[in-house]
């Protein structure tokens, strides 16, 4: 078969609850659409709240046997399904190329970083640790023990739609819970046909869930479980408004929640840093996913001393930048995810513009290319006033903002109510410990634009959220802790 063939295999378009392959109740469909050509995918299945019902009734029977399963038989399931994904890697990347856009290469590399997380949290299944408390009185022993804290919804965005699952599914069936999730609307048929490969390697009947839903009937299906009190946790990733509201609707069932919100991510260049790296590193920072990621920097500060120098570099490499389809194999940047994204694209860039940025390449649509393309865009002489400053653009716009001080440049950089990832180059040691430990973010990169890693924990402060995925951490949010306290001893 060929790769088109392969991806088309894997097409799935109705839910998948309790094993089986149904349509939503309502008989409701929804159109999944390429963004780079604005044509016709799939019409996949439209959910509302009796299908996220259904969905939970499916995770409440099955939950009893998945949890009792020793940490190495879940790790023997999760192993197969990593087997399985690897085995379809090129299948599911052309999958992701075709509903979200980025180029094969990259979907690909999304392929194996999202697997990474299976693996890792495969083998993290058989180490789930309790503890032995010292003795505090005779007669008595004390021990503290983790379990799985039950049924996990899991509510996924569009710009990773196979890393952004596979990281809070793994997590959550090494530890012993049951899962009801739903993807993002722009992109479902990635997680449809994980949760396939899922259920070939062996993940029992109720054990993973999944529906699909509009944009539209979102709200009313995640209604269900967020009212539900079999659902013992939400994980969330997207912006932080749905963060809060999730936080809100989930107190009436005091829900634990796993928040990755919304990122305003600056990116610090000192008149001490290595130039070449810097400018490498913010591209691989900045333009993976066509600037669509929430640890992209979205305002990057340059010591005065070196910023003309920086900026000339920066320029003439984004303007090599290649935009197209993901069916180019030349292609860097894709498509963006949908019109409303390159509307805010366009909006950021011309409200700079209108508050004296200077455009020093890129700044425009490209509808040559199709309906959603905009150029890799550098601006200069940003200024904390644009719009672009504290909101996220989401989009290859590069913003230049000029620094003096060390100072100038930590405090422009916390002077956000977000504080997910930050970034900094230095070659001054003593700088590098002062400003890492000034920065408020989760994430800190050092001389380095890629951050990301199965085993090392994500997630932010402030109102980009709480909890932690990947990691020996990762596991925490998915147990709760048990105190057994055993006495008549002697």
């Amino acid at each position: 078969m060929t790769l088109e063939e392969q991806a088309a295999a894997l097409i799935r378009a109705d839910n998948f609850i309790d094993g089986e392959w149904v349509p939503a109740q309502s008989g409701r469909r929804f159109a999944v659409t390429n963004p780079a050509t604005g044509k016709l995918i799939v019409d996949v299945a439209d959910s509302g709240a009796s299908d996220a019902r259904a969905a939970t009734d499916a995770a409440a029977r099955a939950l009893p046997e998945w949890r009792a399963r020793l940490p190495k038989e879940r790790a023997a399931v999760l192993h197969r399904w990593h087997g399985l994904i690897r085995e379809h890697a090129d299948a599911l990347g052309a999958l992701i190329s075709l509903e979200q856009g980025k180029p094969f290469a990259e979907a690909c590399g999304e392929v194996v970083y999202g697997a990474s997380y299976v693996a890792w949290f495969a083998d993290e299944a058989t180490r789930i640790y309790g503890d032995l408390i010292p003795q505090q009185q005779r007669g008595k022993r004390m021990s503290a023990v983790r379990e799985p804290i039950g049924i996990v919804a899991a509510i996924t965005p569009w710009n990773f739609p196979l890393a952004m699952i596979a990281r809070k599914i793994a997590p959550a069936l090494a530890a012993g819970c049951t899962v009801v999730a739903k993807p993002a609307e722009d992109t479902p048929l990635t997680a449809l046909a994980l949760v396939h490969l899922a259920h070939e390697a062996g993940v029992p009947n109720g054990v993973l869930n999944l529906i699909a839903a509009s944009r539209e009937s979102t709200v009313e299906a995640v209604a269900d479980w967020l009212a539900d009190g079999r659902v013992r946790k939400i994980t969330f990733t997207g912006s932080t408004p749905v963060g809060k509201h999730l936080a809100r609707e989930s107190a009436g069932t005091l829900k634990k929640l796993s928040l990755e919100l919304g990122g305003n991510a600056p990116f610090i260049v000192f008149d001490d840093a290595d130039l070449d790296a810097a400018v490498t590193g913010l591209l691989a920072a900045k333009f993976r996913n066509g600037g669509q990621t929430c640890v992209c920097p979205n305002r990057v500060y340059v010591q005065s001393g070196v910023y003309e120098r920086f900026a000339q570099m920066l320029c003439a490499r984004v303007a090599e930048l290649r935009v197209g389809s993901a069916s180019d194999p030349a292609s860097q940047i894709g498509p963006m995810i949908n019109a409303r994204a390159v509307d805010k694209i366009a909006r950021h860039v011309e409200d700079a513009v209108a508050h004296g940025a200077t455009v020093l390449t890129g700044g425009k649509r490209l509808a040559e290319l199709g309906p959603n393309y905009f150029a890799p865009t550098v601006l200069g002489d940003a200024a904390s006033t644009m719009a672009l400053c504290c909101e996220e653009t989401f989009g290859p716009v590069v913003p230049l903002f000029r620094f003096d001080t060390e100072q100038q440049a930590i405090d422009a950089s916390n002077d956000t109510p977000f504080g997910l990832a930050s970034y900094f180059y230095s070659q001054d040691l003593r700088r590098i410990e002062r400003v890492s430990r000034a920065l408020e973010a989760g994430i800190v990169g050092i001389n380095e634009g890629a951050l990301a890693s199965e085993a090392a924990p994500f997630g932010g402060v402030k109102e980009s959220g709480y909890g932690r995925e990947g990691s020996k951490y990762g596991l925490d949010d998915y147990l709760s802790i048990k105190y057994l306290c055993q006495g008549g001893l002697e």
